[in-house]
């Protein structure tokens, strides 16, 4: 079958809607969340294990690398988060029409920017 129809393939000439930039971030978001969780679980483990374990975890978190880790994971449980609660509004009818979509689309984007900065003041 030969159609005719255009194909645009370059992703970076797409322009998607803040909602689809909003719904992308917090698809991913929940994936580095889904990782995260395992290193995380991992560091408790070891930490609860002995003493030995919880001064080599604690001296790794002082290194900036697992900073910019922790960071990185808060970051991702804020957007998430954030993100989250647009979705419970939006369950109770607020905010379901284009231009609320978009509005709330900006509140997060918004928000979540500043939730960032904040924790990245507050680990490192």
């Amino acid at each position: 079958m030969n159609s005719q129809r255009p194909v645009n393939l370059d992703l970076r000439t797409i322009k998607l809607p803040v909602t689809a930039y909003t719904s992308i971030l917090h698809r991913i978001s929940g994936v580095i969340l889904f990782l995260g969780i395992a290193v995380l679980l991992f560091a408790l483990d070891k930490s609860l294990a002995s003493e030995e374990g919880f001064e080599q975890v604690k001296a790794c978190l002082a290194s900036p690398l697992a900073k910019l880790v922790i960071w990185g994971l808060l970051s991702a449980l804020l957007y998430h988060l954030v993100a989250g609660v647009r979705h419970l509004i939006m369950d109770l009818g607020i905010g379901e029409t284009l231009e609320g979509g978009k509005l709330g689309s900006k509140i997060v984007l918004v928000v979540s920017a500043l939730l960032i900065v904040l924790a990245g003041v507050w680990v490192w």
